[in-house]
């Protein structure tokens, strides 16, 4: 994706396990080690869920056609959006409509997240 040379985000869009395979994030949890990591874990239907490993500041986009739910397995993080900020500790989460001007901040250490969204949405979004 042409948007990734921009950033320095590792965006690991192909599909890591199968139908009736074992999701474990354990270890890509642990061996991460850059700031803003993505990982498509499996396919649903026409979305993917993704591993998310969040530090600091990720930049403020939107998705126009697609919807996006962010929930925090670790650490916690401010969902900043054009309608207000939402602050997400561990097992909370937030879904935005597609067209929401919108980015996640991890004010303090690292957050652990799994994110919804169609398949061939680009996560760096659109300014």
């Amino acid at each position: 994706m042409e948007n990734q040379k921009n950033y320095n985000y590792n965006q690991q869009m192909d599909i890591k396990f199968d139908y009736l395979e074992k999701i474990t994030i354990k270890d890509i949890v642990r061996d991460n080690t850059d700031k803003w990591f993505n990982q498509s874990l499996c396919e649903v239907n026409s979305s993917v869920l993704r591993l998310g490993i969040f530090e600091g500041e990720y930049h403020m986009h939107k998705h126009e056609n697609d919807d996006e739910v962010f929930f925090v397995l670790e650490g916690a993080l401010v969902l900043e959006t054009e309608n207000g900020n939402f602050e997400l500790g561990q097992y909370e989460g937030a879904c935005v409509p597609k067209g929401t001007m919108h980015r996640p901040v991890v004010p303090k250490g690292k957050a652990v997240v799994l994110m919804i969204e169609n398949k061939g949405i680009d996560p760096i979004g659109t300014v």
